[in-house]
């Protein structure tokens, strides 16, 4: 099955670089500029034309006088790194924003992280009460389209985006583009996001796998055996039976990435399912070449039947589905395994080294299915979108401040987690991750210095050669936590341990699957918020005991029935 869709991969690069004549930025921007012409006034003074005003935008400009620009802010409760006296309205950030560009941001409301920022965005856009500015995600980017409530950004995205962004932008082939262009505007920013923040690979203690004699899990059956060990054989050394083997989704969360949220799951399953060469949430071409739902296929309830008989023996958290906090089991040393993507260290590990210095956890590309190969789940470029309130005097002002991010990212107290830049989305190369991971172990080496890594492109980097052997203690190839030093510096140490713990095994081949498609389809519109619902609950009833494996075949049953067969027709169609 894994070699069945390879094919996903091939296919999906083949379109990337067939929608790169579109929405190509510097091409229009070129057209835009050779069309300029200029006229003199009678006194002999030359008039600047309409186009060559245009040209003197600039991507870094400061309000003459101050503007205000009013969002609406996803935080997380449990967040304790701002600084005393600092909110999530009121912090470096904001206030670097308002010293070089003038614009004052106001947070007009927040909401907690997931399912309550979804829902107080969905209720915005169903009231017509928006603030100036969001970020949004695709179906929510599509709802505001159709209601007629957002600014047309495409003239603003020629004249005020960077050179910067506009590579960013060009570097997926017009992919990032064609997902914020309907009828031939542009109505929002897109994140263009490091393609390894799709990939959810498993983080492990390896101090846990040393105390009890144990390897990292290569299979299905290895991981089995490790995890009941981690419960059974108390290897926390406190006498009690207190510990987790694997950690999973908490209430709210997603048991695996999938085509509308395809990066950054965190605490999901995914890599279970890959081992069963399933892709559920992602649309695939079979051996035919026709689009099929994941979901719906064999392989999705063999998983499943695994992932039922490893709850039913404790090897998978009792709370799944149901935990308030994923991440605590983490934080608080009790769980031994959990997924999620390369950037772990920017957290829950800061807490949870914090709680247990001698805490090593470590990643991997693992379990591996029968094949002996890592099954990834890979994100779209771009999944999540900046817009503006129609109507909004200064649309240009969200294209600066994402300008100033790219910039000055680097000049940042990191320790801070930049997520609470005002409307920050992602603005990476797409191989961020792994080129800086590479490039570290390089100069750690001594085989390169920061001379032969020139790129702007890659933003970073620079300070992050600079600033390593602060937190890396020798030896610098040994990347078990006793050779680092968190506290010397914990913004350095939070994106060098992300980088060459996380991203290190991301430079290895594995098999990447991609979904043939990261958008909505127009019945996808009225019918897939409770298609959705329909899976996510019968998958987790399925897999803690609560509905029979064999509810997998009324499920496909009815998902058929209730939409999924016109929905499928339609992706075909898209395929074609």
């Amino acid at each position: 099955m894994a070699k069945r869709f390879m094919l996903v991969s091939l296919v999906f690069i083949l379109l990337l670089s067939a929608c790169s004549s579109g929405g190509n930025n510097t091409e229009n921007a070129t057209r835009h500029t050779d069309n300029g012409n200029s006229s003199t006034n009678v006194s002999g003074e030359k008039e600047a034309t309409e186009d060559e005003s245009k040209e003197k935008a600039d991507p870094f400009g400061k309000y003459a006088e101050t503007i205000t620009l009013n969002y609406g802010k996803e935080v997380d409760p449990t967040d304790k790194s701002l600084p005393e006296g600092d909110t999530p309205e009121n912090n470096q950030y904001s206030r670097y924003i308002k010293e070089v560009l003038n614009i004052d941001t106001k947070v007009t409301w927040q909401a907690a992280s997931g399912t309550n920022y979804d829902q107080k965005v969905n209720l915005a856009i169903s009231s017509n009460d928006l603030p100036d500015a969001l970020i949004v995600k695709d179906s929510q980017l599509r709802a505001m389209v159709k209601a007629g409530q957002l600014a047309d950004l495409t003239e603003a995205f020629e004249r005020y985006a960077s050179p910067s962004v506009k590579k960013f932008m060009e570097k997926t082939n017009g992919v990032s583009q064609k997902s914020v262009t309907f009828d031939g505007k542009m109505y929002a920013i897109p994140s263009i996001q490091v393609q390894s923040d799709g990939v959810h690979q498993m983080w492990i203690r390896k101090d846990w796998l040393d105390k009890l004699g144990l390897e990292a899990p290569k299979t299905i059956e290895d991981l089995e055996k490790v995890a009941r060990a981690f419960v059974e054989q108390d290897p926390d050394d406190n006498g009690k039976d207190d510990t987790i083997g694997i950690a999973g989704q908490q209430n709210g969360g997603r048991l695996y990435a999938n085509f509308l949220e395809s990066t950054n799951n965190t605490y999901g399953l995914d890599p279970i399912f890959g081992a069963y060469q399933s892709y559920p949430g992602f649309w695939l071409k079979n051996e035919s070449g026709e689009a099929v739902y994941g979901s719906i296929l064999p392989e999705t309830k063999e998983a499943l039947a695994k992932l039922r008989d490893m709850y039913a023996n404790g090897l998978i958290d009792r709370e799944l589905g149901i935990r308030k906090s994923a991440s605590e089991t983490v934080t608080d040393g009790k769980a031994g395994i959990f997924f999620g993507p390369w950037w772990m260290g920017y957290g829950p590990l800061p807490d949870a080294i914090k709680n247990n210095p001698g805490a090593n956890w470590q990643a991997y590309l693992l379990p591996l299915d029968a094949d002996g190969e890592f099954n990834a789940h890979m994100g779209a470029p771009s999944t999540l979108f900046v817009v503006v309130r129609k109507g909004y005097e200064h649309p240009e002002a969200v294209i600066k401040m994402l300008n100033l991010l790219v910039r000055d990212e680097s000049t940042f107290d990191i320790s801070v987690p930049i997520g609470h830049y005002p409307l920050r989305v992602p603005m990476s190369y797409t191989d961020e991750s792994e080129y800086s991971a590479q490039a570290l172990r390089e100069v750690l080496a001594g085989t390169k210095t920061a001379a032969d890594f020139t790129d702007p492109g890659y933003k970073l980097l620079a300070a992050d050669i600079a600033n390593i052997k602060k937190v890396k203690k020798e030896p610098y190839d040994n990347l078990d936590i006793e050779y680092w030093d968190p506290k010397a510096d914990e913004g350095t140490w939070k994106r060098a341990y992300s980088l060459l713990v996380g991203s290190s095994s991301l430079t290895q081949d594995y098999n990447k699957i991609y979904s043939v498609l990261y958008s909505q389809t127009k019945t996808m519109e009225s019918r897939w918020t409770n298609l959705k619902k329909l899976e996510d609950e019968t998958f987790l009833k399925i897999i803690m005991g609560a509905a029979p494996i064999d509810d997998f075949d009324k499920f496909v049953e009815d998902w058929k029935r209730q939409g999924g067969d016109i929905i499928t027709k339609e992706v075909q169609e898209h395929v074609k």
